[in-house]
């Protein structure tokens, strides 16, 4: 699931470029409107030029073009290459990619460790769902040994960020005592921020939660 909807990312990635480039007339903006036109074969030769420059953009949405079958030779290994040249210059969109590829299989067979290492490596630069990503992978033990201490960290980074799924995550771990010490309080205060972003499951807890402190 996560790798398609990376895939759909990508696309949506490609579309703000050309709309953050709009009419700049440079080699990168010609490259993503050539795209935008469905012109394959002429955007992906204008994004391997880029490339071979050292532009992570470009290499990112090569990469894209290569998981999206839209190249005559569409290899997902050449994927992982490209996308491994731009997450070494740090970009952060390709290192979270990277992550997904490895943990879909799409490479010949799933790398649990390598998608996590991928992941805290996005996650530490400030991706909000790489830093989901990471805590999911400690909460169930996927790539590494479930460790609920480390996945409450990420969660909260991810909260913090304002991520809605992590603050009600984060609340459970706190009514729970999971991988932090139970705290009623706590965990009314990320429901409560939950519910503010419409999770739908967290004004019922939000409700239990305050009977349970009323009766304290």
């Amino acid at each position: 699931m996560k790798f398609f909807s990376w895939i759909l990312l990508a696309a949506s990635l490609l579309t703000q470029h050309c709309a953050v480039a709009g009419d700049a007339d440079t080699p990168l903006a010609r490259a993503l409107k050539a795209y935008e036109r469905g012109e394959f074969v002429p955007a992906s030769q204008a994004f391997g030029e880029l490339g071979a420059q050292g532009d992570p953009v470009a290499l990112h949405n090569l990469a894209a073009m290569h998981l999206r079958g839209e190249l005559p030779e569409s290899s997902p290994e050449r994927a992982r290459e490209l996308l491994a040249r731009a997450a070494d210059k740090g970009f952060v969109t390709a290192q979270l990619a990277l992550g997904e590829l490895y943990e879909s299989g799409r490479l010949g067979r799933a790398d649990l460790p390598l998608a996590l290492a991928w992941y805290e490596r996005a996650a530490t630069a400030g991706s909000v769902d790489a830093q989901v990503a990471a805590g999911t992978a400690h909460f169930m033990g996927r790539g590494t040994p479930a460790d609920m201490a480390q996945a409450a960290q990420w969660f909260r980074q991810a909260a913090n960020a304002g991520d809605v799924g992590a603050q009600y995550i984060l609340g459970s771990m706190y009514e729970k005592g999971d991988g932090v010490a139970a705290d009623l309080r706590l965990a009314r205060y990320w429901y409560a921020a939950a519910a503010r972003q419409g999770d739908e499951a967290a004004p019922a807890k939000l409700k239990e939660i305050d009977g349970r402190l009323a009766a304290q």
